[in-house]
């Protein structure tokens, strides 16, 4: 084929010259850059977001912690004080159970039971 034979289509109506492809693919990475940007921007607002939640959970942490090591240190305590009173109860249960055995050995039991249900008034 020879050369003059090839058709030369740059000419015709509707055909991009090679400028135009180039401006027309410039505004497309311009659009590209721009939407990357708006992505970038919005992204940037997320990770900040999520910075600020997560020092507001590390303080909320950081009281709570506070707060636990409180509650534990009382619950230390009233653990202790029920098992003291626990200690005194037995104690004055044994008392009671030689109370009543004794009482029981000396034949008065039922009448000590009677005013213990029936005080005088």
């Amino acid at each position: 084929m020879n050369s003059y034979e090839i058709e030369d289509t740059s000419d015709w109506l509707g055909s991009p010259t090679e400028l135009e492809t180039c401006q027309q693919y410039m505004l497309m990475l311009e659009n590209e850059v721009q939407e990357l940007t708006l992505q970038l921007r919005k992204a940037r607002e997320d990770i900040f977001g999520l910075v600020q939640m997560n020092g507001q959970l590390s303080n909320e942490k950081s009281k709570l912690k506070i707060e636990l090591g409180t509650a534990n240190t009382q619950i230390e305590r009233l653990h202790t004080k029920t098992s003291e009173m626990d200690i005194q109860v037995r104690s004055l249960l044994l008392i009671k159970d030689q109370r009543d055995h004794l009482l029981r050995q000396m034949g008065i039991h039922n009448d000590i039971k009677t005013s213990e249900h029936h005080p005088s008034t």
